[in-house]
């Protein structure tokens, strides 16, 4: 159910408490270094609906995987997390935007980083218009199997299908890096090539490799001041993560994921967000995998740390 709140109230009275606690393991929001928001938003959905689902299945599913990880040696039991629950979200798209910018914003000026679960992949754009000045100075990388660059689709200019573009227009990052496409149309290749925007596709990373998917990436973020990173859950190959909103085969595996994730996770992330979870359409693995790929990028982000 969507619960229409007015934007100007406070922080912790934008959020609804849940049942299930991410991870598990729970500090107080003062103590925190991160935070995490469910955002149960599926408005603006076109082919499958059930994102709205995505956060409570997410949380369940880390509370029955383990929490140390190989790749980073670190162990989510060691991180200071908190769950703030549920943000209030609204059947109009753009009162949504603005609650999630004015949280990510409250949570990034206390020095503590934003974890966003979604909801569709449109709950982005408010996650990187919080994050106010910082955004010319700030690389986003969306690994996702769509561009997202449409104008406009099915009458709205605002939804998961244009939201890069909107970001690109409206918000102007430092640079915009989309990994794992496959999915697209013409208008939003020209628009990419227009707008210099670089993706890898996902049949490249598979043909040339991690290391060379690595090297890349790293070249295309080397000036950025800081990153956020968006991860759809379509950019796994439907093998994988059968339960998203817009599946494309064709994918990435949760190795080369997780591989390149952790390699671009360094001391200049300032947040990120897990979306498109739509949990109806199967047992549990996709909402396992994405779980793990929180876990796995807390944990490289607290091991960065300390390095």
């Amino acid at each position: 159910m969507y619960v229409k709140v007015k934007t100007e109230v406070g922080f912790r009275e934008l959020f609804t408490s849940q049942s299930n606690i991410f991870s598990g393991f729970q500090r107080s929001f003062e103590e925190a270094d991160y935070v995490v928001i469910g955002v149960p938003f599926d408005v603006t959905s076109t082919y499958r609906t059930g994102a709205r689902f995505g956060p409570n299945a997410i949380r369940e599913a880390s509370l029955n995987i383990e929490t140390y990880s190989f790749r980073s040696k670190m162990d989510i039991e060691d991180l200071r997390m908190h769950d703030a629950g549920d943000l209030h979200v609204s059947a109009d798209t753009s009162e949504t935007i603005e609650r999630i910018a004015k949280v990510a914003n409250e949570v990034l000026e206390k020095g503590k980083i934003p974890v966003f679960i979604g909801g569709e992949h449109t709950i982005t754009f408010g996650a990187v218009k919080g994050l106010g000045p910082k955004i010319s100075k700030t690389a986003v990388i969306s690994f996702d199997a769509h561009l997202d660059l449409r104008d406009e689709f099915m009458g709205l200019k605002l939804s998961h299908t244009t939201f890069m573009r909107r970001i690109n227009e409206q918000l102007r990052p430092a640079k915009i890096v989309e990994v794992g496409t496959r999915a697209v149309c013409r208008e939003e290749l020209d628009y990419a090539e227009e707008a210099k925007i670089y993706y890898l596709p996902a049949h490249k990373i598979r043909k040339e490799g991690i290391n060379y998917a690595i090297k890349c990436l790293k070249e295309e973020i080397l000036d950025a001041e800081s990153i956020y990173l968006s991860i759809d859950m379509d950019v796994l190959d439907p093998a994988f993560a059968p339960a998203v909103q817009n599946p494309e085969s064709d994918g990435l595996e949760t190795f080369t994921l997780l591989e390149v994730l952790g390699n671009l996770c360094d001391k200049r992330v300032i947040g990120f967000d897990v979306v498109e979870v739509a949990p109806i359409y199967d047992q549990g693995v996709t909402a396992i995998h994405a779980a793990k790929i929180i876990f796995e990028v807390l944990c490289n982000l607290e091991q960065h740390k300390f390095g």
